[in-house]
This record gives C-alpha cells, sequence and structure tokens, in this order.
C-alpha cells in the first residue's frame, strides 16, 4: 500500500514528507508505548500513535520505519518535524482514533502476511 493511500484512508495531513507518498508500506503497528515499539516492532512500515514526543521519531528511525501517523488530531511539535524531515520520515495527523485507524488499514489490506482479505 502506498503511503499516499494511507493518508486518503484516515483523512489525514500530510505534515512532511509530501515527496515520500509514493513509498509501499506493507505492515503497520499502532502504539503509544515506545518500549512496546522497540521490542516487539520488526518489519513496519508505519507506525500509529497518540504519544507527541521527540522519541516517537527516535523509535520510528531506529525501527526503519518511513511513517508516522498521529492519532486523534494530535500534532508534533517544530522539533518532531524537522527530526522527521533529516531523517526522511513522513509525518501524517489524522481525526482518527488509534482502533478505527488501525482497523482501515488491516481491511484495506495493510497486514502483516501480506495475504490478502
Amino acid at each position: 500500500m502506498k503511503i499516499s493511500e494511507i493518508k486518503e484512508l484516515l483523512k489525514a495531513e500530510v505534515i512532511c514528507g509530501e515527496d515520500l507518498l509514493c513509498h509501499d508500506v506493507y505492515s503497520a503497528c499502532g502504539s503509544d508505548m515506545m518500549s512496546d515499539v522497540l521490542a516487539y516492532v520488526k518489519d513496519q512500515g508505519v507506525l500509529l500513535t497518540g504519544l507527541v514526543n521527540s522519541q516517537v521519531v527516535r523509535t520510528a528511525e531506529m525501527m526503519d520505519m518511513v511513517c508516522i501517523v498521529f492519532v486523534r488530531n494530535k500534532r508534533p511539535t517544530d522539533e518532531m518535524v524537522e527530526l522527521a524531515r533529516e531523517m526522511g520520515i513522513v509525518l501524517l495527523c489524522s481525526p482518527k482514533r488509534m482502533y478505527e485507524a488501525c482497523g482501515k488499514l488491516y481491511m484495506s489490506g495493510l497486514n502483516r502476511s501480506g495475504e490478502a482479505l
């Protein structure tokens, strides 16, 4: 799935990385606990979170994620936006709640197994 499709599905605003929306991603995870992301997440392209601090961007970069979606209309700080630009990470802001956002992506074919639903 292209990041641009995620943007449309989640009615998200692009905060940074407009030029990277054509990238493909194959899976996602949703968490507000970055320790869980570090401990349990493997091969995820998109991080959905409601947590707004620079550790989110640093965690995504460490895990080779290419996109962060902030749910519940959460807005990243200027520092986070600059950090994401430097790291080549797309930042999106969605009005959806985490549960709904994850469900929409999963039902649209973004799932860990790669199997069609």
